[in-house]
C-alpha cells in the first residue's frame, strides 16, 4: 500500500506539473492540445500524439489495435490469456501489452508503465477508478450516460479514435462494420419484430441482458425486439436476474444463453429450461464454443464483424426450428 501511495503521489505531482505546464503554454499562446474528447467526467485533453497507450476498458484494447496502436498494457476481461483478445485481433501485436487487472485494476503496475493516456471508455463509470486513473494520465473515462458497460462499439470507436487522432480512420471502421450489418438484416428479414431474450447462466444461477447493453444493441440491430418482460425489470445495470422458479420469463421468439463459469450442459440438461416454451420448440441457442460467445460478448469494432458471421446463421437456425 506504502508503494502504491508513493507512486500515485508522484503521478499526481508529475501530473499537476504537466497540467500547470500545458495551462502556462496556452496563457502564452501554445499550442492547442492533440486531442479533446467528451466523456462523463468532462471533457479530456490529450496534450500530445499518444505513444503509451494503456487499455482498460472492455473492448479498448481491441479498439485501440484496429486503429494502428498497440496498447503497452491492457485488461483481458473475457480470459483470453496471452495478449488478451480474441482471435479477430490476432497478430496486431508486435509485443504483448502488459495485462492489468479488470475490476479491480493493479494502479501501481499501471503507473509502472508510464502511460500518456489510459482508454477506460467501456467500464463502471466509477468515479474513484476515474479520480485514481487520471491522477496517473490523461484518462478517457465513459461518455454521459455510459456507466455500467452501456457503451456501444460505436460510441467507443469514436471515443478511441478521437484520443488517438485517429477520427477518421475510426469513421471507416464503423461504416464497414454498419455495412456488414446491412447486409444481414437484409439476408435476414425474418429477424424483423421476432422477441428475443439473451441471456446467461453462471454459478450464481440465470441472469439476462437489457438494452443498452452490447449484446442487446447488437441483436436489435439486426431487428429483433428485445424480451418485454425481461426489459421491464431492467435498473441501471446491464443484465437481471432470472430465478429458477422463473425461468418461463425467458420465453420469447428465441432464446439465447451463454454459459459462464459452467458448461453449456448445465444449460441444456436443466429441465426448467428445457421446460421454456421457446426451448421445447427448438428456437433457442446456447452457445458452446467459448471463441463464438466472446466475440458476441466482447462487442468491438474488431469482434462484431467476426460475431455477425458466426451467430447470425445460428440465429436463422434456431428460429426455423
Amino acid at each position: 500500500m506504502r508503494r502504491l501511495v508513493a507512486f500515485l503521489l508522484v503521478a499526481v505531482v508529475g501530473g499537476s506539473l504537466v497540467a500547470c505546464g500545458s495551462d502556462s503554454d496556452a496563457a502564452a499562446g501554445g499550442s492547442a492540445p492533440y486531442a479533446k474528447v467528451a466523456t462523463k467526467f468532462g471533457e479530456v485533453s490529450v496534450p500530445a500524439e499518444p505513444k503509451r497507450v494503456v487499455a482498460l476498458g472492455w473492448g479498448d484494447a481491441e479498439t485501440a489495435l484496429a486503429l494502428g496502436v498497440q496498447p503497452v498494457g491492457a485488461s483481458d476481461w473475457l480470459a483470453f490469456g496471452g495478449e488478451g483478445v480474441g482471435v479477430w485481433a490476432k497478430g496486431k501485436y508486435q509485443q504483448a501489452p502488459q495485462i492489468i487487472g479488470t475490476l479491480e485494476p493493479e494502479y501501481e503496475k499501471i503507473a509502472a508503465l508510464k502511460p500518456d493516456l489510459i482508454l477506460d471508455t467501456k467500464s463502471s463509470g466509477d468515479q474513484g477508478r476515474y479520480d485514481t486513473l487520471k491522477a496517473i494520465a490523461p484518462t478517457v473515462g465513459v461518455p454521459a450516460g455510459g456507466e455500467s458497460y452501456k457503451v456501444s462499439w460505436e460510441q467507443q470507436t469514436e471515443m478511441v479514435a478521437a484520443a488517438l487522432g485517429k477520427v477518421d480512420q475510426g469513421k471507416e471502421l464503423m461504416a464497414a462494420t454498419q455495412q456488414k450489418f446491412e447486409q444481414a438484416v437484409a439476408a435476414h428479414p425474418e429477424f424483423a419484430g421476432k422477441t428475443i431474450t439473451l441471456g446467461a447462466k453462471t454459478g450464481e444461477g440465470y441472469g439476462a441482458y437489457v438494452s443498452g447493453t452490447g449484446r442487446v444493441n447488437f441483436v436489435e440491430r439486426l431487428g429483433f425486439e428485445n424480451n418485454p418482460t425481461i426489459q421491464a425489470k431492467a435498473t441501471e445495470k446491464f443484465s437481471v436476474p432470472v430465478s429458477r422458479e422463473n425461468l418461463d420469463q425467458l420465453n420469447a421468439d428465441l432464446v439465447v444463453v451463454a454459459p459462464i463459469g459452467v458448461k453449456a450442459q448445465d444449460i441444456t440438461g436443466d429441465p426448467l429450461f428445457r421446460a421454456v416454451p421457446a426451448v421445447q420448440a427448438g428456437h433457442s441457442v446456447v452457445f458452446d464454443d467459448k471463441t463464438i460467445s466472446s466475440a458476441f460478448a466482447t462487442d468491438s469494432v474488431l469482434s462484431t464483424g467476426y460475431a455477425l458471421d458466426k451467430v447470425v446463421p445460428l440465429f436463422a437456425a434456431a428460429l426455423k426450428g
